[in-house]
């Protein structure tokens, strides 16, 4: 269901992409092919590219995330790399993201409608819907001063309110309440 094939002239064009890090001593001593204004380094091959920066997530008109080796969050310059095959196509218009929750990390992503298998009953959304999503999702995955309003375990309660409104498009105050 794919509708465009990426390489290394289009890939930068309105994408997402979740690169992978990788250890840099797989560029030492390689002269990277191409290097932005905002001073990341790109490394081609035929089957991808690796990218050497200090920020991900937003990086010009595309959408890309880093997933990191480490659990602590990366300080300075990190390598990643993706296939051509993992870039998919962005826009502001089309209901092209869902968002998991991972409750025992307390963490949540988004992820592109084609770059994996989701449950037939995944709610996508539009990128800024998405996104405005995601903010407040990790904001009760972080904060407990919420929940001291509800009664029985805190853990689960969490867990109903938040699966709720990610797979609905009812209002937060409102599934809220009916936990009350």
């Amino acid at each position: 269901m794919r509708q465009k094939n990426f390489h290394r002239h289009n890939f930068h064009k309105h994408t997402f992409c979740v690169f992978q890090e990788v250890d840099v001593a797989l560029i030492q001593g390689v002269q990277p092919d191409y290097t932005s204004a905002s001073g990341s380094s790109y490394y081609f091959t035929d089957a991808g590219v690796y990218r050497y920066s200090n920020h991900w997530g937003r990086a010009a008109n595309c959408k890309w995330r880093l997933e990191s080796l480490s659990t602590t969050r990366y300080k300075g310059s990190v390598l990643g790399y993706a296939n051509w095959s993992d870039f998919f196509p962005d826009n502001e218009s089309e209901k092209l993201y869902a968002i998991e929750i991972d409750f025992i990390q307390r963490t949540a992503h988004f992820y592109h409608k084609w770059s994996k298998d989701f449950p037939e009953s995944t709610v996508f959304r539009t990128a800024p819907e998405t996104l405005k999503r995601l903010k407040v999702i990790r904001q009760h995955l972080k904060d407990d001063q919420w929940l001291r309003y509800y009664e029985g375990d805190s853990t689960h309660v969490r867990q109903q309110i938040l699966t709720e409104w990610n797979s609905t498009s009812q209002s937060l105050e409102v599934i809220k309440r009916r936990f009350l």
